[in-house]
């Protein structure tokens, strides 16, 4: 128990010891951490004042810089000022001069106007005494004449009216046939250096093309099973195919020489391919269609190359491409476009005028026969309108609706792109006519004329390129055969449609009969 007691004891005072130690353990410790934090919080005091101190200087820096910048932009806008001031002192001193011009004119104004008006008062004064004159002579003259005022007026305007009327007549004529003798003189001159310049082929289109067969076996299998095979042919490319007697040869008839062309080529590929049925057939029609819309391209794309224009849109380019494959009275539009543009320019260099745009002109002025067969309306006017949608200038547009008078020519352009037309279609060979259009066209020529007083024969020689206009000289006078000639080229003009000019020549004629008995 003793024992129990001892070691207790023992353990108690070690407690305590132990608790003790660990006070002044934890003691020490807390002033020592007390020390190294009064240390901390004195070292980021001296920090934080030298930073200060730095930001500071930093600031009074920055505010010297502001400073002196400010100064700047404040001498610099005293000078812009000063500047201003000048420049308005001296619009003041220029205006007060202005204005004391324009107080001296006002003055001079005042004075012209009293002058004015003192010699208006002196020309009423004559004028009134010229009145009181002229009374007194003209009631001399009716004294002595025995006329009123009114009949004199009369019987002097009648005679002045019938000896001017011939001299009127005289005159119009000559200054017109001058005139006229220059601007012919000059326009030959043109178109002469137009056509030896320009050398063309004319090739004649027709309506038919015709196909070699290898063997006449090949017909049969043109032809097919109850046809349908021929069938199919027509109904996918739209025309006619000729199987006929004609050894060893297929023909394809259509106006259309797109159609033609497309037809011709499916058919040449069926025969050398020799597989020929409804299906096979629209496979290379369609084959076709598509080659064929890469070659109208081309074809366009050549033409502007050819004449040297560029920039076109690429639609209007594929309608060139397209004329290809039209025809105008036989003639190759697309061919007939490339001699008009060409003449347009030697034209238009002549008169020294843009000659790429006239060439232009010439290149676009029958686009719209690419669309007429599916667009209303005269071709003149397709043709604009198309120009239009794809960006040409005003002046093409119009060179273009004015080609045919569809529009009245209001430019130079407008006319040589008229003349260059009339030349390329008129050209010998250049276009048929049949028969019995070119007979009518004779009548109607002749009949224009033939109603004109005075008229007794008319003829169309040259072609209907010349009116002879035979004329009664009893009725007419020397002088109206000059007035009639010029009325019926007027009356030519306003109701026939034709190519180039026709002259009209007028002739007075006077026999003299007598029989020998």
């Amino acid at each position: 128990m003793e024992m129990l007691l001892v070691a207790l004891s023992g353990v108690l005072v070690g407690l305590v010891a132990g608790y003790v130690l660990l006070q002044f353990l934890t003691g020490r410790k807390m002033a020592e951490a007390n020390s190294q934090a009064r240390k901390i919080i004195e070292n980021a005091e001296k920090e934080a004042r030298a930073e200060k101190k730095e930001l500071l200087l930093q600031g009074q820096e920055e505010l010297q810089k502001q400073k002196r910048g400010m100064e700047q932009e404040i001498r610099s806008r005293e000078n812009i000022v000063k500047k201003q001031e000048d420049r308005l002192q001296q619009k003041e001193e220029r205006l007060e001069e202005k204005q004391e011009r324009a107080a001296k004119k006002d003055s001079d104004l005042v004075d012209w106007e009293k002058r004015l008006a003192k010699s208006e008062r002196e020309l009423e004064k004559k004028e009134k005494q010229c009145q009181h004159i002229l009374a007194e002579q003209e009631q001399k003259l009716q004294e002595i004449s025995g006329l009123t005022a009114e009949e004199a007026k009369k019987s002097l305007f009648a005679d002045i009216e019938s000896k001017t009327r011939h001299e009127a007549a005289r005159m119009i004529r000559q200054i017109e046939m001058e005139a006229k003798e220059s601007a012919d003189r000059k326009s030959r001159e043109v178109l002469a250096t137009a056509i030896q310049r320009y050398a063309g082929d004319h090739v004649s289109e027709y309506s038919v093309s015709a196909v070699e067969l290898p063997s006449e076996d090949m017909k049969g299998r043109i032809i097919g099973r109850e046809g349908r095979n021929i069938r199919s042919l027509e109904a996918a490319t739209g025309v006619d195919f000729i199987v006929d007697d004609t050894p060893e040869t297929v023909v394809i008839s259509a106006h259309s020489p797109l159609r033609r062309e497309k037809a011709k080529q499916v058919l040449e590929r069926l025969i050398g391919d020799g597989r020929i049925h409804p299906a096979r057939i629209e496979d290379v029609v369609k084959k076709v269609d598509k080659e064929m819309e890469v070659k109208l391209r081309e074809k366009g794309e050549q033409a502007t190359f050819d004449v040297g224009v560029h920039g076109i849109h690429p639609e209007l380019v594929r309608l060139l491409g397209q004329l290809y494959y039209r025809t105008s009275f036989s003639q190759n539009v697309l061919h007939h476009s490339l001699e008009v543009s060409s003449l347009c320019g030697i034209m238009a260099a002549e008169l020294k005028m843009d000659e790429k745009k006239a060439k232009r002109a010439g290149l676009l002025h029958d686009i719209g026969k690419a669309v007429d067969h599916e667009v209303e309306g005269p071709h003149a006017v397709i043709g604009a309108d198309l120009a239009k949608k794809y960006n040409e200038s005003k002046e093409i547009i119009h060179a273009i609706a004015a080609h045919h008078e569809d529009v009245q020519p209001a430019s130079v352009l407008a006319v040589l792109v008229q003349a260059a037309d009339s030349l390329s279609g008129a050209r010998p060979g250049a276009r048929k006519e049949l028969l019995e259009n070119y007979v009518k066209r004779l009548e109607d020529l002749e009949n224009v004329a033939v109603n004109f007083k005075g008229v007794g024969k008319v003829f169309a020689i040259q072609a209907g390129r010349e009116l002879r206009v035979m004329v009664d000289c009893n009725k007419v006078s020397e002088d109206e055969t000059y007035t009639i000639s010029r009325d019926i080229a007027k009356a030519v003009e306003e109701k026939l449609t034709y190519p180039g000019q026709i002259k009209v020549t007028c002739i007075r004629e006077k026999r003299a009969v007598h029989y020998a008995k």
